[in-house]
């Protein structure tokens, strides 16, 4: 739950940014395949959770206004990812007539064998989430259940299941782990920039087994943190513990971290220095992830709020990314956290495109221009992968949302683009159109492991998103941009020598 600045000045900039234009509609920026809500303010992803075939999706929500406030938790489903539908609130501010308490973020687990005493027959849903009560100024962890497929949720009756008194201790991620037998929470202390592990046998009454923290990035504040196992590829019978938390440093800026290590039933061991930090994305947008619970055997998913930025949109503001699998893999620099698009939603692509386009051995020196021209996409809702091979002291990529003035001159556009000689990746907004992009990240850019001049790019554009997922996952950049109507022209760029476009596909995603 981003409350840092979000909660105070923030909250007094939406309130005098949406005094304005309030009813001006922005389809243009609705994105496609990417969850938003029907309307208003929307940020967290909370209560995750795989059931009968169903990802179930709960989220920070707020019923009233297109800004952050009233904080209950939405619902949504979908059994592919892309498609999703949309629920009454599952649990709104001041549920059962209480009082003002707002609904901060957590997790939902189901729990099987009743362990909590209280699932009626077959096992039951229980939510554990922050109950933040602004009138004395504090957060403790609740839990709440249902039984009726999670769709309402009851209080528990001796709420809170951990109350440290304190006004900022929130967004518990809870998980059973069979190396203890007990059901496994994280949680953050925001301003100590720490974590909690605790364990309980029933999702009642919890023991607090150890702390991590004073790592990573500092300063700032730490929030949801989540805590998964994975399996190194490659090495059999291996696996790591990974901790991600989010960090928004005292400026506002938002970013994600991770920590791969071991976990021997009560604290976890970080494998690298405490200063090293290594962010789970380069881009400015991508915040609060959490993983799926109770997924099929093998699969690691999880997706995250795509923090918005000053750009207005109606009827709601802010998304969520496109869910990504998460995996660990050896690199010259040691274990190392990859993701991908969810393959549930790959293997799918033919199906949730409108068509696709496929170039192979396309050589740019210079401007290769609207590389889309004749293929009818234009919908600035598209899936591309590109598989490129960059002459040394280069430079090339792709120019996407671009627009031309009748003479046909640029006069906006977003860069993607490869730098050879630096071995970076970067996304330059500078003319990207819009006038409130916020300026302090322009230019995003990331280094990425040398491979001869080779890269491959995944670029998830949807209408107002933009995630550039390279080298199979080596690296993520997430931001948005706010192009016009008219700015959907698609062309690749080389700059410096002659650069070979191997590979090219396009997915057509505005159906």
């Amino acid at each position: 739950m981003k409350r840092f600045l979000m909660g105070v000045a923030a909250l007094f900039f939406s309130t005098v940014l949406f005094a304005q234009d309030t009813e001006i509609a922005t389809p243009q920026w609705r994105p496609v395949y990417h969850f938003t809500p029907v309307k208003n303010w929307t940020n967290d992803p909370n209560g995750l959770l795989y059931l009968n075939g169903v990802y179930e999706l709960y989220n920070q929500q707020n019923p009233y206004e297109n800004k952050w406030g009233h904080m209950s938790w939405g619902h949504a489903t979908s059994t592919d990812l892309v498609h999703w539908k949309h629920y009454d609130l599952a649990m709104p501010e001041g549920i059962n007539g209480e009082d003002t308490t707002w609904r901060f973020s957590g997790s939902a687990v189901w729990d099987k064998n009743n362990t909590s005493g209280l699932c009626n027959n077959g096992g039951c849903i229980v939510a554990i989430y922050t109950a933040d009560q602004p009138h004395i100024k504090k957060e403790s962890q609740y839990i709440a259940y249902s039984n009726d497929g999670g769709m309402t949720f009851t209080n528990y009756s001796n709420n809170p299941v951990i109350d440290l008194h304190k006004k900022d201790f929130r967004d518990p991620n809870v998980q059973w782990d069979d190396q203890i037998n007990k059901w496994l929470m994280v949680v953050a202390l925001p301003h100590e920039n720490e974590v909690q592990f605790y364990s309980s046998p029933d999702l009642k009454n919890w023991d607090l087994l150890s702390e991590f923290g004073h790592a990573g990035l500092q300063g700032g504040i730490w929030e949801c943190p989540f805590f998964i196992k994975l399996p190194v590829e490659g090495v059999v019978g291996k696996s790591k513990w990974v901790l991600v938390n989010s960090f928004q440093d005292t400026t506002g800026n938002d970013m994600e971290e991770y920590y791969v290590g071991d976990f021997d039933g009560k604290t976890f061991t970080n494998d690298n220095p405490a200063d090293k930090a290594l962010l789970v994305d380069h881009g400015n947008a991508l915040y609060a992830s959490i993983p799926w619970n109770n997924l099929p055997a093998g699969q690691h998913t999880y997706i995250g709020w795509m923090v918005p930025e000053e750009q207005e949109t109606y009827p709601w503001r802010g998304q969520m990314s496109i869910p990504r699998d998460l995996s660990l893999r050896e690199t010259k620099d040691g274990i190392r956290l990859f993701q991908n698009p969810a393959k549930v939603i790959k293997d799918n692509l033919p199906q949730l495109s409108a068509k696709m386009v496929h170039g192979e051995n396309l050589e740019v020196k210079g401007t290769l221009d609207d590389i889309l021209k004749d293929k009818h996409i234009t919908g600035n809702s598209y899936w591309l992968e590109a598989e490129l091979q960059v002459p040394e002291n280069t430079m090339a990529g792709f120019k996407i949302a671009q627009q031309k003035d009748k003479k046909g001159n640029v006069i906006a556009e977003t860069v993607v683009g490869f730098d050879a000689s630096k071995n970076e990746v970067y996304v330059d907004r500078s003319r990207s159109g819009n006038e409130k992009i916020n300026y302090k990240k322009l230019t995003q850019s990331m280094n990425v492991n040398s491979t001869g001049g080779k890269i491959k790019f995944e670029i998830l554009f949807d209408k107002s998103s933009l995630e550039v997922f390279v080298n199979d996952g080596e690296k993520v950049l997430t931001t948005y941009i706010y192009p016009g109507k008219e700015a959907n022209l698609l062309s690749a760029f080389s700059f410096g020598g002659l650069t070979l476009i191997k590979s090219l596909k396009v997915w057509d995603m505005s159906k």
